[in-house]
């Protein structure tokens, strides 16, 4: 009986890790540019610690196109990158709050 306590704890307390995890993963950004059709979005962002990037302004590709419909240029934004066979894609977005 303890040892499945002490499962169902561990298993709670990487849970909670995982998720303040997947948090840190986002950075800032601000939208200067976004065309919907072709899922380019030109992003002012700070650090990248994933890819190991400074701030800067760049294009990336959203991964996935309806990502991009509740945005607009000037929002400010919390978004994940990946670099996938040397492409910088969004995989994550949203508007900051």
């Amino acid at each position: 009986m303890k040892s499945t306590r002490l499962i169902a704890l561990l298993a709670m307390a990487f849970a909670l890790n995982t998720s303040f995890a997947n948090s840190d993963d986002l950075s800032d950004g601000e939208i200067k540019k976004i065309d919907k059709s072709s899922g380019k979005i030109t992003l002012k962002h700070g650090e990248l610690k994933n890819l190991d990037m400074p701030g800067m302004t760049m294009v990336f590709t959203a991964k996935n196109l309806t990502q991009l419909e509740p945005l607009q240029a000037g929002d400010k934004v919390k978004f994940k990158a990946v670099s996938e066979n040397g492409k910088l894609l969004v995989t994550e977005i949203q508007v900051a709050k």
